[in-house]
């Protein structure tokens, strides 16, 4: 038995998140991959990745494995599911790892980050991968309000209706807020106002990310006091909280094993 680990970047723009669905038709990053994957090796297999991201939620680098008994090299299966799977994923990087390991429970830290656009009329370019806002935010609030999200604390107030975790408490290990006014593409660049925040942590809670966000973009509009975000997270009650940002901002980053 092998233990097949991949590195995998996508976007999940037209995708209803990474966990395989009940209904076959409902489209998921899990399922196209493992019939991709079927495909090559001809065996049944069960991606375990290193978290579940929502509909419509990017990744540069996620983590998947699953186990096989197919002798087949690595290079060939990098290859040929690089040619197969749809151009919105890629294969970055395909291991063998020990038979212990999981992507999940092994990971020592994620780290997801947040786009945020800034423009009067955003290109169209950068509308599936960012949240616009279209008015002055209050930066310097926000950077503070989000160093006090920082440490070990109980984030019912961030967590989704939905959530399924038992366990509200989450150990932030940095949140970090940048600015840019332009982003390169090759010889192309956007001039504008750009937000970056970035959350590492050792789990998150469905949304969290999200719903962090959106308090944040309530407090840069000077709707909620900066002083107000210890306030709600001793509330544990979501009705304190912002809105919920768009997934399209939210990208997996990096996870650290």
């Amino acid at each position: 038995m092998r233990n097949i680990a991949l590195f995998i970047q996508y976007d999940g723009t037209n995708y209803k998140g990474w966990q395989v669905q009940p209904n076959p038709k409902i489209v998921t990053i899990q399922g196209t991959l493992e019939k991709a994957i079927f495909k090559i090796i001809n065996q049944p297999c069960k991606l375990i990745a290193a978290g579940r991201t929502d509909a419509g939620v990017h990744a540069l680098c996620q983590v998947a494995s699953f186990k096989t008994t197919a002798k087949l090299q690595l290079k060939d299966l990098h290859r040929a599911l690089n040619a197969i799977l749809p151009h919105d994923i890629r294969i970055q990087e395909v291991v063998e790892k020990d038979l212990g390991f999981h992507p999940r429970f092994d990971a020592k830290s994620k780290i997801y980050s947040y786009v945020i656009s800034n423009f009067k009329t955003v290109p169209p370019f950068l509308d599936r991968y960012t949240w616009n806002i279209n008015q002055n935010l209050d930066i310097e609030a926000m950077t503070v309000s989000l160093k006090s999200l920082v440490g070990e604390h109980d984030f019912s107030s961030f967590k989704s209706s939905g959530c399924t975790s038992k366990n509200p408490l989450r150990t932030i290990f940095s949140a970090s807020l940048e600015t840019a006014e332009r982003v390169n593409f090759l010889s192309f660049f956007f001039i504008g106002n750009f937000i970056k925040i970035s959350i590492e942590a050792n789990a998150f809670l469905r949304h969290m990310v999200r719903n962090i966000i959106g308090t944040l973009i309530e407090i840069g509009r000077k709707k909620i006091q900066p002083t107000d975000i210890e306030i709600i997270l001793k509330g544990k009650d979501r009705r304190r909280a912002g809105i919920t940002a768009p997934a399209k901002g939210l990208y997996l980053e990096k996870i650290n094993y």
